[in-house]
């Protein structure tokens, strides 16, 4: 089953094409690599997929409903309740501890505090981080961040979880070890991924690779 596809999406920034008639479909419970060269779109398709841009033409659709005719409000909510991030550099807020960045989707979602905690710290064991829930982001190594993101990324059980170049900031052995906690556990937990990578290494974990060249999908790599 098709969770959420794009069809014909095309946008451009300024003069500058991003997005040329991009049309991809991901299936429910799929590992999804997107590759491709610096510049070709795959950052962007994965944004638009995401709600966070919005296309000039074309259509952007998730469990059977459009995602590009909504309004922010709608796409903000699509974002909170169903999606999940993870960005190249964490991007943990500094202010808050470990367990509280984690948390922090469970809080914006109107999660009382201790529970939303208390699911937060489930985590730290799971992804090897044990001890760590109240040290801030400057008290933690890469690794150990991006293992945070991850958590915060899947803490609320999202149907589908982005993760742009989610190793790209990593040593090789420490992105192979943040992969194969980011697969295990999507896959424990049945969420869908979308990831953009233009690593062979990252994309190797995938179940299925598309390549994106001047804005569209123009190679399908099958299992």
């Amino acid at each position: 089953m098709t969770i959420i596809e794009a069809r014909g999406v095309e946008l451009a920034f300024g003069r500058t094409p991003a997005l040329r008639g991009a049309d991809l479909a991901v299936r429910a419970g799929e590992i999804l690599a997107v590759m491709g060269p610096s510049g070709s779109g795959k950052s962007t398709l994965l944004h638009c997929l995401a709600g966070i841009l919005v296309p000039q033409a074309g259509e952007i659709h998730f469990d059977g409903r459009r995602v590009d005719t909504l309004g922010e409000n709608g796409r903000s909510a699509l974002r909170r309740d169903r999606f999940g991030f993870v960005f190249q550099f964490g991007q943990l807020v500094p202010e808050l501890t470990a367990e509280e960045n984690v948390a922090l989707p469970l809080l914006l979602a109107g999660t009382r505090r201790e529970p939303a905690l208390r699911a937060a710290r489930a985590w730290f064991e799971r992804l090897g981080l044990d001890g760590l829930e109240r040290r801030r982001s400057g008290e933690l190594s890469g690794g150990q961040a991006q293992r945070v993101a991850l958590a915060r990324g899947l803490v609320a059980r999202p149907r589908v979880l982005f993760a742009d170049e989610p190793t790209g900031s990593l040593d090789s052995l420490t992105g192979e070890q943040v992969m194969d906690l980011l697969v295990g556990s999507a896959r424990a937990e049945g969420t869908t991924v979308v990831v953009v990578t233009h690593e062979a290494r990252v994309a190797a974990y995938a179940d299925r690779e598309v390549i994106v060249r001047d804005g569209k999908v123009t190679s399908l790599v099958h299992p």
